[in-house]
């Protein structure tokens, strides 16, 4: 496995930002790596990346412990983080030229790199001349320099304009064929035209890991409906083929089927038995983003 995670715990004080999470991402895999605001992300990011050494649990990056070999683990990642720290003044060949020495790699694999990630019309620019679209690819170019196995992406693209969402989103698939992608972001979308798998996580908990495939073949359904008064969850609950159930507000209940077949028309009879009635009934798509305000709202 390229990135292995066992019983990661890191506290702040008293609070625990991440709670004892384990997981596991391996070669050639892009996985999108969610959760709202405060919920621990960043900090498992800082942690991989070597940011922050000060945790509990284990963590190995190419199967080397992260702990014990820190700058060997440093080496085998790309990172572009959220706020992509880049030094505007200089040229972008410039720029990938000091990054280049540090990590002592060839001028030839700097060409390389600029030709791949689409940036040889801007190379002798200034990197505050680029537009956003391109400093990211100059993040990328950077991350990508001393071809790394293991890629940590950080919103990556925030800001684009949806030409330049395109680009990027091509170039982050090219690149995952061959290495261990981590891609984190607050877009749905882009979760689900990029990556193979879904980790999400809340208050420092992993709540769900997924593959997106599975999501799409899964046999459930989610249906919205609206009575005319209140009603009792545990009448509701007698309702067949009832996986969750969510009072939305008041009235307003959120069904979850266990089956694909639409249960709306079991829903109308059960309003009609128990003498109710129905002011909205919708059966909703059941997609990334309604998993992950299922599972974070609480």
């Amino acid at each position: 496995m390229s990135i292995q995670v066992s019983n990661l715990l890191k506290s702040y004080a008293s609070e625990r930002a991440v709670d004892d999470i384990s997981f596991t991402i391996k070669k050639g895999e892009i996985v999108g790596f969610l959760g709202p605001n405060g919920a621990g992300k960043s900090t498992v990011m800082k942690i991989l990346t070597g940011f922050l050494e000060d945790f509990k649990g284990e963590v190995f990056i190419s199967g080397k412990s992260i702990s014990k070999n820190l700058m060997e683990t440093k080496k085998a990642i790309g990172y572009l983080p959220e706020h992509n720290p880049l030094y505007t003044e200089m040229f972008v060949r410039e720029y990938l030229a000091f990054n280049a020495e540090i990590y002592k790699v060839s001028k030839e694999q700097i060409i390389s790199i600029i030709n791949k990630v689409g940036l040889a019309s801007q190379a002798n620019k200034k990197i505050k001349e680029l537009s956003k679209g391109y400093r990211q690819r100059v993040g990328l170019a950077a991350a990508l320099l001393h071809n790394p196995d293991v890629l940590i992406l950080d919103e990556p693209t925030t800001g684009l304009d949806p030409n330049q969402l395109v680009e990027i989103r091509d170039l982050i698939k090219e690149k995952g064929k061959n290495k261990t992608v981590l891609f984190s972001t607050h877009i749905m979308q882009e979760v689900e035209a990029v990556c193979d798998r879904v980790i999400i996580i809340n208050k420092g908990k992993i709540v769900a890991d997924r593959y997106l495939k599975d999501m799409q073949n899964e046999q459930e359904q989610l249906i919205e409906v609206e009575f005319d008064k209140l009603v009792e969850k545990q009448l509701i609950e007698s309702l067949p083929k009832l996986k969750n159930i969510k009072n939305i507000h008041e009235t307003t209940w959120e069904l979850t089927f266990n089956l694909k077949d639409d249960m709306r028309s079991s829903v109308f009879d059960f309003a009609h038995e128990n003498g109710l009635k129905i002011l909205n009934l919708t059966r909703i798509s059941i997609n990334l983003e309604n998993l992950f305000r299922e599972l974070t709202q609480n």
